[in-house]
């Protein structure tokens, strides 16, 4: 399936998840596409952002959700990753699914009683905003390939 599809239906997941566990599941469905989109574009993607994407994929891989019921069910909507078709498009929305799912995180992290939620919410937050910086610079690094400063 095509990244801008599995992220479209991510982002509506998150927008429609009404308690926190299904927010943190879908802020880790999230990270788990940031993971495979950065491993598609570091296997196939242009030659000049395939180093950026690896690092994308590492940061995704370490924010695994290995301690989300829902994802260690094998529940993982990046599995379904077949091809993206429009790097930039998909690089864009990526970016605005991880900061939805950033600012979702913020809410529950003020309402958390319980320290451990709190630090699980910290460090999701944490990788969503390291995941955006990557794709940040993926997509300049795509633009100036554009405008034909790099081959």
């Amino acid at each position: 399936m095509d990244a801008v599809r599995l992220i479209a239906a991510t982002r509506q997941a998150l927008a429609l998840s009404a308690d926190v566990s299904e927010i943190l599941a879908e802020a880790w469905q999230a990270q788990a596409l940031a993971a495979a989109v950065g491993s598609h574009l570091a296997v196939s993607g242009p030659p000049a952002v395939r180093s950026e994407a690896l690092g994308l994929s590492e940061v995704g891989g370490r924010a695994n959700g290995s301690r989300n019921p829902a994802l260690r069910a094998g529940a993982v909507r990046a599995a379904q990753l077949s091809e993206i078709d429009d790097p930039r498009r998909t690089l864009d929305d990526l970016g605005a699914l991880l900061g939805e799912a950033g600012v979702a995180l913020v809410g529950v992290a003020v309402t958390a009683e319980d320290e451990a939620l709190y630090w699980q919410c910290m460090e999701a937050i944490d990788a969503a905003d390291e995941s955006g910086d990557r794709i940040a610079s993926i997509l300049r690094t795509l633009s100036m390939r554009e405008r034909g400063s790099l081959a």
